[in-house]
């Protein structure tokens, strides 16, 4: 059974939340594709970083 599209939507709004505030991911401002899902990858990591640290404390 097809899971509702409405659950899958909720989860890609939340992470468009979650980069917010890296603003440069805003618009792609980098020529190169790769260049630019590297800084994705890359605030993804500081984002699961930053959740990690919190729960620790």
């Amino acid at each position: 059974m097809p899971e509702p599209k409405g659950k899958l939507r909720y989860v890609v709004e939340q992470a468009f939340v979650l980069l917010h505030p890296f603003k440069r991911f805003a618009v792609r401002w980098e020529r190169r594709t790769e260049l630019h899902d590297a800084f994705v990858s890359l605030a993804c990591g500081l984002i699961r970083w930053r959740r990690l640290k919190k729960r620790r404390s």
